[in-house]
């Protein structure tokens, strides 16, 4: 069984690509996560922001998408996925943004 998560792709007011994910990133749906990352990740030009806020869940196979591409991304999440990020030494490797 699938856990549900929502991805949606834009810009934010200065025109950088931003992926939106709502729900929860488990070995699920990891695989469609990671597919969203590389399909948005721009090999020049701004950074990709992982607006991870409206995500409960973050599991292994979720970092492990964010990782591969921390070199273009940046993430923006929340109180409850901060620590995790920290911890899990992404926020050594691109920039994370709490709100």
């Amino acid at each position: 069984m699938t856990t549900a998560l929502t991805l949606t792709t834009g810009q934010d007011p200065d025109g950088a690509p931003v992926l939106t994910a709502t729900g929860e990133i488990d070995m699920s749906n990891a695989e469609t996560f990671a597919a969203a990352l590389a399909e948005a990740v721009r090999p020049a030009g701004p950074a990709l922001l992982v607006d991870l806020t409206a995500v409960q869940y973050l599991d292994s196979a979720g970092l492990a998408a964010l990782f591969h591409h921390a070199d273009r991304i940046e993430v923006v999440t929340g109180p409850l996925l901060a620590p995790l990020l920290a911890v899990s030494g992404l926020a050594d490797v691109t920039t994370v943004h709490t709100r």
